[in-house]
């Protein structure tokens, strides 16, 4: 049986207005406006742990090769030895015993220097042994030998001056374990103080010869190198999509040295951009000068974005497979009646205000007139929306894009403002980011986690993400996650 009054509404609807029979692009609903701008990433300012470090035991091995044996040799004639003795007799001080004058020979060398230290101090230690004779005392010994050892202690604070070249403000201290000396006579003849003036010369040695050692670590030259080959871009993902971290160096802070595990490490910071490049490889920043040392470091951490992205071409056969459901469905439009849809191919891209514009290829008919019918493509737009730190997004204010005065297309508009054909387009646009998260994330962890530069190192890991709200851009819908962690360059030479 046919509903008379649903035919009756059926023909009032379309009264005056040519019915559509054959597809056509201008339904009256043409297609929003595209737009191609892509995503748009912040830049992260990123301060970069650098330790360049050298073994305690190479810089020993330097200082004991630089450092002579033998300290000084001694060869002093008729010194003396012993003064006279004297005693107060009627007001009168009267010599009772002669002075004794000797030849005094010897040599003064030293054992292995010895480099230890924790935190910021540097120790270095030189044990001395002294061989001294005494010769012709006072005519009446031929020969006595004394021996005797001393212990020369060096704390150093290292720093580096404007040019990056160690310096050192060494302290140095020295006492004798065992001065040497001889008994003569119920006297001690001691023989430390014609040693203390050598120990002068050799103290000043030491310091000065300190940070020459320090200096053959080239530590401009590696700073320089590592400067210029930070210049550059890695690869935080290949593909779905390919994304690119570019790192320009701006400054390169000195922390000062640290001793620590029988290593010697500079502490410093490189404070760099970080930016994330969809697509194609960027091309790399042109190096500039290695600065001087910066005094003022920033927050340390790593800091870069990685995009999440969903490629509209992924959105649109969702689309298409729920509306093909729907379509075998029982669709019911009010003032028409029951109607049989067929739902055709979707198209889905970016337009203006940040929404989405999705195409749909539609033909409606009723079931009770067989002569009310339309066929066309009808335009929809939404705003795709995720809450906070969520990964799921959907889409809100679905409306069709441009309602018009054309009445030939009232039946395809009835039919897109259905609630179910409106429910079901807005389920099959949301979009759960779960899986592209895990991947884009486990792909950049493996990119920066261990990586060589020429004869540097980057190791890095990811401690914090979070990401903010969705994003519409000409190649897909883009969630921006950014990345948190901490990064170091080491100096490790092929």
């Amino acid at each position: 049986m046919i509903d008379k009054s649903g035919s009756l509404r059926a023909i009032a609807f379309l009264v005056g207005t040519p019915l559509l029979a054959s597809c056509s692009h201008d339904s009256g609903n043409p297609a929003p406006p595209r737009v191609e701008t892509a995503a748009e990433l912040p830049r992260r300012s990123s301060t970069i742990t650098v330790p360049v470090s050298a073994r305690l035991a190479d810089l020993e091995d330097g200082i004991n090769r630089r450092t002579p044996r033998i300290l000084w040799r001694i060869d002093k004639r008729a010194q003396l030895c012993v003064p006279p003795r004297r005693v107060k007799l009627f007001r009168k001080r009267l010599k009772v015993t002669p002075a004794l004058h000797c030849d005094i020979a010897g040599e003064v060398t030293r054992g292995r220097i010895t480099l230890s230290g924790s935190g910021a101090t540097l120790l270095v230690t030189m044990p001395i042994n002294a061989t001294i004779s005494a010769a012709h005392i006072g005519g009446i010994i031929s020969k006595e030998t004394a021996t005797g050892a001393a212990i020369i202690r060096a704390s150093a604070r290292l720093a580096v001056d404007g040019n990056w070249s160690p310096t050192a403000r060494v302290a140095i201290a020295y006492d004798w374990t065992d001065p040497p000396g001889i008994d003569f006579l119920g006297q001690r003849i001691r023989f430390a103080e014609k040693a203390d003036s050598k120990l002068q010369g050799v103290i000043a040695r030491l310091q000065r010869d300190l940070p020459r050692e320090l200096d053959r670590l080239r530590l401009h030259d590696q700073l320089d190198g590592l400067w210029r080959q930070g210049f550059t871009s890695i690869m935080l993902n290949r593909e779905r999509p390919p994304v690119w971290m570019r790192i320009t160096p701006r400054s390169l802070g000195f922390g000062g040295y640290r001793i620590a595990g029988g290593r010697l490490e500079m502490d410093l910071a490189a404070e760099a951009l970080t930016e994330t490049f969809v697509g194609n490889r960027p091309s790399d920043p042109v190096p500039t000068p290695l600065p001087p040392p910066s005094r003022q470091l920033g927050e340390r951490g790593l800091r870069f974005f990685i995009p999440v992205l969903a490629d509209y071409a992924e959105l649109e056969p969702v689309v298409e497979r729920t509306l093909a459901k729907l379509a075998k469905k029982q669709i019911v439009l009010a003032g028409i009646g029951p109607v049989d849809a067929t739902f055709g191919k979707v198209t889905i891209y970016a337009t203006e205000h940040g929404r989405l514009a999705v195409g749909i290829h539609a033909t409606v008919k009723s079931r009770n007139v067989s002569l009310v019918a339309a066929k066309g493509e009808v335009w929809l737009s939404a705003i795709p929306f995720n809450g906070p730190n969520s990964q799921f997004v959907q889409v809100r204010d679905l409306q069709i894009a441009a309602h018009t005065d054309s009445t030939g297309v009232n039946l395809l508009f009835s039919l897109f403002e259905n609630g179910s054909v409106r429910d079901g387009i807005r389920g099959a646009l949301a979009h759960d980011f779960v899986g592209d998260y895990q991947k884009v994330l486990t792909a950049a962890r493996g990119a920066i986690s261990v990586r060589r530069q020429g004869d540097f190192v980057l190791s890095a890991n990811v401690a914090s993400v979070e990401h903010g709200p969705i994003q519409v851009t000409g190649k897909g819908l883009f969630m921006p996650v950014e990345a948190q962690g901490e990064a170091r360059i080491q100096y490790r030479p092929r």
